[in-house]
């Protein structure tokens, strides 16, 4: 867990996929009420991977606000002390490439780099069906993050991308999605750039007192 972060420069090198077969079995052991296990994963590599970014390319540079995701990402109106998080983490990410605030180009162009999988050799994409609710949306939530954990016991890297949502309906038509099955996030998956400066800093965390409270100790 300590070593989890989010990944956005990758080494050109190629994942097995044995590997990811590996990574994903594992990850299927996450808590799921009901044993329903509500995850569905589309894993794109080669000449599929470059041919989705192709597509996708094209409808960023017509629409750069995207295609509106079916599912709020944040809430409308964040107040604090979650505003100033999110504000925070964003001026550290374009600090550590050195975009500065009045870069609007600079960051809309890292930006999208998210639809390229920041040079990830591996996509993956998470969906789940329509008819499952906040539990299920957990479920979901803790097989996502039991991939990145054994990514990470492997050596690889990764980045969940809710940037993603903005392009299901591109994503969804390609990867041919069942009407009844939505799209939730995309994941960079590949071998992390351990020199490049935006891999080089951290996030920070609230103290455990700010979130947590302990009665009859």
């Amino acid at each position: 867990m300590a070593l989890r972060s989010s990944i956005r420069a990758f080494l050109p090198r190629p994942v097995d996929r044995a590997l990811i077969e590996d990574i994903l079995s594992r990850a299927a052991r996450a808590p799921s009420g009901g044993n329903l296990q509500p995850w569905h994963v589309d894993v794109l590599t080669g000449a599929p991977l470059v041919a989705l970014k192709a597509r996708v390319r094209e409808s960023f540079a017509a629409n750069p606000h995207g295609e509106g995701t079916e599912y709020p990402v944040y809430p409308p109106n964040l107040t604090e002390p979650w505003r100033s998080r999110r504000f925070e983490v964003g001026e550290q990410l374009y600090a550590s490439i050195g975009i500065l605030r009045e870069d609007r180009a600079g960051r809309l162009a890292q930006f999208a780099l998210n639809y390229d999988f920041f040079g990830a050799p591996v996509g993956l994409f998470f969906s789940i069906p329509r008819g499952f609710g906040p539990p299920q949306w957990a479920h979901l939530g803790m097989f996502i993050q039991n991939v990145m954990l054994v990514a990470v016991e492997r050596g690889l890297g990764t980045c969940p991308q809710e940037a993603w949502a903005a392009m299901h309906k591109s994503v969804g038509a390609f990867l041919g999605l069942p009407e009844d099955r939505m799209l939730y996030c995309g994941m960079a998956l590949g071998w992390p750039d351990e020199g490049h400066p935006i891999n080089c800093w951290r996030s920070e965390r609230e103290p455990l007192e700010s979130f947590a409270n302990f009665s009859g100790f």
